[in-house]
């Protein structure tokens, strides 16, 4: 987009512009942190954290065996 443009854009155009352009910044987010993981997307995973606590205890238990 020109910038002599942007002076004509008005909140509502960039709005239904936006809608039509894919994901929202927090649909982004969430996508990329349930299909790559990461720092702080704790909050979007499905994982059982008392599960991977006895698991990863287990694999302990048999190293040191």
């Amino acid at each position: 987009m020109r910038e002599e443009n942007m002076s004509d854009l008005t909140v509502n155009t960039l709005m239904k512009q936006a809608q039509k352009s894919g994901l929202t910044y927090n649909q982004a987010k969430e996508f990329i942190a349930k299909t790559t993981g990461g720092h702080g997307t704790h909050i979007y995973s499905n994982t059982d954290v008392e599960e991977v606590k006895i698991k990863n205890q287990k694999s302990m238990d048999n190293k040191s065996t």
